[in-house]
């Protein structure tokens, strides 16, 4: 598959030949969703548990008489209305590091940039800026006209200058190649790749 590659401001640079195995497949839902659940799963924090009501060690002995104490009837000292007593209802520690096979996570990976493929893909030279600042950039995407949502990729590190110029940009996020993932590809309107980055792509399927 042949793409256009394009500069910052959206003038042609040439064009690059794309691997089909990579980005030439056909998307599919019901993979795509479980790499996005798998990842969002993953990212959830355990709660920290609370001791009840079983959990607490104080006397199980009948708190007082059933009737004539003038007061509420109890049974024990764990009862949540008492200090020290267990909590009601309290959280409860619930694991959510849930398992995907490697060659499920690694299709959704191709999935997603196929999908990107279809619609949504601009690949560019570089991201060398002849001038690092944010109102500069603004300007060059501006004349681009990538969208509003843009998920920007580079090869083994991200040029610095333009993540710097970039980084108080509404809608603009960055990436080194080792860090695209299905979620973060399928939630931007538009996939940028650099040349680095197409190159680290593919080795990272055909290494």
């Amino acid at each position: 598959m042949k793409v256009q590659v394009l500069n910052l401001d959206g003038t042609a640079a040439g064009d690059v030949e794309l691997s089909d195995d990579v980005f030439g497949l056909e998307p599919r839902a019901d993979i795509l969703h479980r790499v996005v659940t798998w990842q969002l799963e993953n990212r959830r924090g355990t709660a920290r548990k609370a001791r009840e009501r079983s959990d607490v060690a104080r006397t199980g002995k009948k708190f007082g008489r059933q009737k004539g104490g003038g007061t509420a009837r109890h049974g024990d000292r764990r009862a949540p209305v008492f200090i020290g007593g267990g909590k009601a209802h309290g959280p409860r520690v619930r694991e959510f590091d849930i398992s995907l096979n490697k060659k499920v996570r690694a299709l959704g990976l191709k999935m997603a940039l196929s999908a990107k493929a279809k619609q949504g893909l601009v690949v560019v030279d570089s991201l060398e800026l002849a001038d690092a600042k944010t109102k500069a950039l603004v300007g060059t995407l501006a004349k681009a006209n990538f969208g509003k949502k843009v998920l920007v990729v580079d090869g083994d590190a991200v040029n610095q200058g333009f993540a710097l110029a970039a980084r108080n940009i509404v809608g603009i996020n960055v990436l080194p190649a080792i860090g695209a993932n299905v979620y973060d590809i399928l939630k931007h309107d538009t996939l940028v790749l650099t040349r680095a980055a197409v190159e680290k792509l593919e080795a990272r399927f055909h290494g």
